[in-house]
């Protein structure tokens, strides 16, 4: 099979992760018989050095044209520090996923046995823990009205939702929880906000054409106390975009480290397949950061966009194999761990290579 791959490293620790990412990429095609592909664009504070815009004609162009994207991080410290800035690395992502239809955003939250010392939470508690998010990316208050009233003393984001956004992911999770446990959990704050209550309406519309999926409504702030009382009981949780933002980052404990999760940005054409970690530019150019979670997009870019299932089981277990011989990045080492198992960047994505041989 051809595909057209293109790789978009973005920045910080993106540059670096998507390379191993890419690697990966190779072995399965040599190792299974397919031709890839590649090309590369730009995108975040690269691409305003580059060419003043976060996300140019130019790279919008490529990712549409492109089978699916292999995508990295976005984000300097230069616009942290300095909230007045009006071009900014995050717009080139905002504009991505609006240009391409990314309506759906998936985040699978699955412990690996070997990282249950890695996180802060207790094993018992984490065993076993299985989840599936569906973040809506296209509407709530990253996409409405924002600005400045009041000689600039006063500052509003208006959060918005429409019906149809609301019923095309609900509809992408429920067909998700038919396949898993069929659970279902809808987190909203219909308690006070209007979005909120419109978004329950709808959910609870969908779920009579899925009569065999068991359904639950939770507010956003019991669901970020249990996801931490109780992960187990999660299956699939869908919610609006910054609910998702928020809870997913809080989730990645549960698998141990940002480092260890990927997740897949999804609606009607070209697929953007990134690792949930930013660009940590703390850490860039140190051969630190872990690209486990750009492995393992890579992993979902093969299952979904191409539905190669058996290529991406093949780089999952490898993960798992390396894990269960003890090797471990920084990020998820434990402190007693052998200095001779904690690797680099590179070195952790070739011993990934060397299992998929």
């Amino acid at each position: 099979m051809k595909k057209n791959i293109l790789i978009v490293p973005g920045d910080g620790i993106g540059q670096e992760v998507t390379q191993v990412g890419k690697k990966v990429l190779d072995k399965i095609a040599q190792k299974f018989g397919h031709t890839f592909s590649y090309d590369q664009a730009l995108i975040g504070h690269v691409a305003i050095e580059a060419t003043g815009n976060p996300l140019p004609d130019e790279s919008l162009a490529k990712m549409k044209a492109s089978d699916a994207v292999l995508f990295g991080a976005v984000g300097h410290p230069k616009y942290d520090n300095d909230p007045s800035a009006k071009v900014r690395p995050e717009q080139g992502l905002l504009k991505m996923r609006k240009e391409l239809g990314l309506y759906a955003n998936l985040r699978p939250i699955k412990l690996f046995d070997e990282l249950l010392g890695a996180s802060s939470i207790k094993p018992e508690i984490l065993k076993g823990a299985d989840i599936l998010f569906f973040r809506e990316l296209t509407g709530d208050i990253y996409f409405g009205d924002k600005g400045r009233d009041n000689n600039g003393d006063t500052a509003f984001d208006v959060a918005k939702y429409s019906r149809y956004e609301v019923e095309r992911i609900a509809r992408k999770a429920f067909d998700a929880a038919r396949t898993r446990r069929k659970k279902i959990c809808s987190v909203d704050k219909a308690n006070v906000l209007e979005t909120s209550r419109l978004w329950r309406e709808v959910i609870q519309v969908v779920a009579k054409d899925y009569p065999d999926v068991e359904v639950e409504h939770q507010f956003v702030d019991a669901t970020a106390m249990l996801l931490i009382k109780d992960p187990r009981r999660f299956d699939v949780v869908v919610t609006a975009n910054l609910f998702g933002d928020i809870l997913t980052d809080e989730a990645s404990q549960i698998a141990g480290s940002m480092g260890m999760l990927a997740s897949a940005s999804i609606g009607d054409g070209t697929g953007v397949y990134e690792p949930i970690h930013g660009s940590a530019h703390d850490i860039t150019g140190k051969g630190l950061a872990n690209p486990l979670a750009s492995i393992l997009s890579a992993a979902l870019l093969l299952d979904i966009s191409f539905k190669m299932k058996a290529e991406s089981e093949a780089v999952i277990n490898a993960v798992d194999k390396v894990l269960k011989s003890g090797y471990r990045t920084k990020d998820i080492a434990d402190p007693l761990t052998e200095s001779g198992k904690v690797l680099g960047t590179e070195a952790m994505g070739e011993e990934v290579l060397k299992n998929l041989d």
